[in-house]
């Protein structure tokens, strides 16, 4: 029994870190498309998307992959993507918003309600949770022991770029932009030297509400089954 136990603990811990990795590069993925989408497939004349690109290969993401995203973006691959927006309520109320990116509509609509139904959550009509999040621009600036980033001048900087708020913790800077300003400030402060490890837009929740201990395993495995489905791009919710 204890040989059969070592190894459904070391399985246990590979299925883990295959689920991170998945994830790893879903959202990389959606980085890629979107910065190719909005300066062009070609690295060359893209400097954002050779950064992220330099991150994807860090990541050790498979180069097809990479590609795969490239060619949604530049319509290379020669289908029609079409981007959706899935609204609906998981375990204990929580709003859950779901942005897809298909080349069919029927089967991504049809398996995001599975994913939902599975874990008594509902899927909803458009505009039923979307007004419970604002859509703003998000950059994450890593800061840990041998960080030299002054506080102040964060602060400073990520106002001056046009920056709407600065949080700071022990170990990121968080700063939120308007969704319209988001590429000016990133651009301004990748200008003086900062890097980031998250830079995108996403959906902020307006008023986080807290799960119920008995409900938050059944939500995470909800967000879990969504963020699995290749067509889905990004899973938002109101859980604090």
């Amino acid at each position: 029994m204890s040989g059969h136990s070592k190894w459904h603990n070391i399985q246990g811990r590979k299925n883990a870190q295959d689920a991170k990795r998945g994830k790893i590069f879903q959202k990389l993925s959606r980085d890629l498309y979107t910065v190719a989408k909005e300066g062009g497939a070609d690295p060359d004349s893209n400097a954002t998307l050779r950064l992220v690109m330099d991150k994807a290969k860090a990541a050790n993401m498979p180069k097809e992959n990479i590609q795969r995203a490239l060619d949604k973006a530049s319509g290379a691959d020669g289908a029609n993507y079409q981007e959706l927006v899935y609204e609906g309520y998981g375990p204990a109320g929580v709003a859950v918003l779901v942005e897809a990116l298909t080349d069919n509509t029927n089967r991504t609509a049809s398996s995001v309600r599975a994913s939902f139904k599975h874990f008594g959550g509902e899927l909803g009509t458009s505009g039923s949770v979307s007004f419970q999040f604002d859509r703003k621009g998000y950059l994450e600036i890593t800061r840990d022991e041998d960080s030299d980033l002054d506080e102040d001048q964060v602060f400073e900087d990520a106002i001056e770029a046009g920056a709407e708020d600065v949080k700071t913790y022990d170990d990121q800077f968080e700063i939120y932009t308007d969704k319209q300003d988001f590429k000016d400030v990133r651009d301004a402060l990748a200008d003086k030297g900062y890097t980031f490890e998250t830079a995108e837009v996403t959906m902020i929740p307006q008023n986080p509400v807290a799960v119920p201990e008995d409900k938050q395993e059944t939500l995470a495995n909800l967000v879990d089954e969504l963020e699995d489905n290749d067509d889905v791009s990004a899973v938002y919710t109101t859980a604090e």
